[in-house]
């Protein structure tokens, strides 16, 4: 690791206290809420805007990271809600970031059926972790799922206004959220 990113990572890590604030099952508006305040929503939503500008081909491609997340953030909502999660959700939801942050920083471009796969893995994860926070039928789940599609229309948006063509600057970005996601994932199992 660059010794430009170790007081990043150090420094990110107080952050993690705020990365999933909880969320008693009060309804529709504290659920719209949580993805601004949890840090590893609020990241990780963004990201899934900014990557699917960056990296789609077509105008179709652009809405398929989002659309993914969405459905299968649902999904794992619902089996949450079931009891059927997977061990360490807490760790797998901070690595999504910083997994997320490297997809937008890595030289590369993955295949888009393999990103896709990447992004909904995490987007089940998410939802399992607030899934198994609610009660059943609970309307909090609707403002989670609605929030974090806000939330990604607003890294398109910033992936279209700001970085679309400006590489270097999503390069610089992806790697900062990657710092952060690494204090994350630190924070999680220490």
């Amino acid at each position: 690791m660059s010794k430009r990113f170790l007081p990043l990572l150090l420094a990110a890590l107080p952050l993690a206290a705020f990365a999933h604030t909880g969320h008693g099952d009060h309804g529709f508006v504290d659920g719209f809420a949580h993805p601004f305040l949890g840090l590893d929503h609020l990241l990780a939503m963004l990201l899934v805007g900014v990557w699917s500008v960056m990296h789609a081909k077509t105008a179709r491609q652009v809405w398929q990271a989002p659309a993914t997340f969405i459905a299968l953030l649902a999904t794992g909502a619902m089996l949450g809600q079931h009891g059927i999660v997977v061990p360490q959700l807490e760790p797998l939801v901070a690595a999504s970031v910083l997994v997320l942050g490297v997809m937008l920083a890595a030289p590369f471009r993955m295949h888009a059926s393999a990103a896709l796969a990447v992004i909904g893995g995490f987007a089940l994860f998410h939802g399992m972790a607030h899934g198994g926070e609610l009660q059943q039928g609970s309307t909090i789940m609707a403002g989670i799922v609605l929030g974090s599609a806000v939330l990604h229309g607003i890294g398109m948006g910033f992936a279209h206004v700001v970085l679309k063509n400006r590489p270097t600057l999503a390069l610089r970005l992806g790697q900062l959220v990657a710092v952060i996601g690494g204090g994350l994932v630190l924070s999680t199992v220490l």
